[in-house]
């Protein structure tokens, strides 16, 4: 005969088995770090890749002025001096969401950055350079972006007032041993 007692109940043992199947919380803290150091390491490049991918989606504007200048190269071997000769409105009626001012001096582009533009580059001047032969009229204009050089056996016309911090630039607008620089 047993004498059990009715309120007696079989204890459940929770020890884990050593092959069931998660992750400890150190494990999972050790991966959550990891992935917080690599992100903090990548960080850093992500803004400036971003003002970047602003400037090569903004000044797209300049394709509107590019054209007379090319026409009045072709047409006369002068570039026009300002917006006006180029038969263009004045420099702050060309905008674009980052953009506040297209403006022709001497032939070359100058786009200033401003209106919702990042704050490190507001108020940034780029230039477009046109690169021009200037014995023969009938080769397309080249246009010099930023401090890059011009195609060989072309001659660049009109001033660089680029003044877009070099790490900002899209690589095509970097000179010489900045354009090999990492971004």
């Amino acid at each position: 005969m047993h004498s059990s007692s009715p309120c007696r109940t079989p204890q459940r043992r929770s020890v884990r088995r050593s092959g069931a199947p998660g992750f400890s919380l150190i494990e999972l803290m050790v991966v959550l770090g990891i992935v917080v150091v690599l992100a903090l390491i990548a960080l850093p490049g992500v803004p400036d890749k971003m003002i970047r991918d602003r400037i090569v989606e903004s000044v797209k504007l300049a394709d509107i002025v590019k054209p007379k200048v090319a026409d009045a190269w072709s047409a006369t071997g002068k570039l026009p001096v300002d917006n006006a000769a180029a038969g263009l409105p004045v420099a702050d009626k060309i905008v674009n969401e980052y953009i506040s001012a297209v403006a022709i001096e001497s032939g070359a582009i100058q786009v200033t950055f401003g209106n919702r533009a990042n704050v490190a580059i507001q108020g940034k001047v780029l230039s477009l350079r046109p690169g021009v032969i200037e014995d023969a009229r009938i080769v397309p204009v080249s246009w010099v972006c930023g401090n890059a050089e011009p195609p060989n056996k072309m001659v660049v016309k009109g001033l660089n007032k680029t003044d877009v911090p070099v790490r900002f630039l899209p690589l095509n607008c970097r000179g010489g041993a900045a354009a090999s620089a990492p971004p």
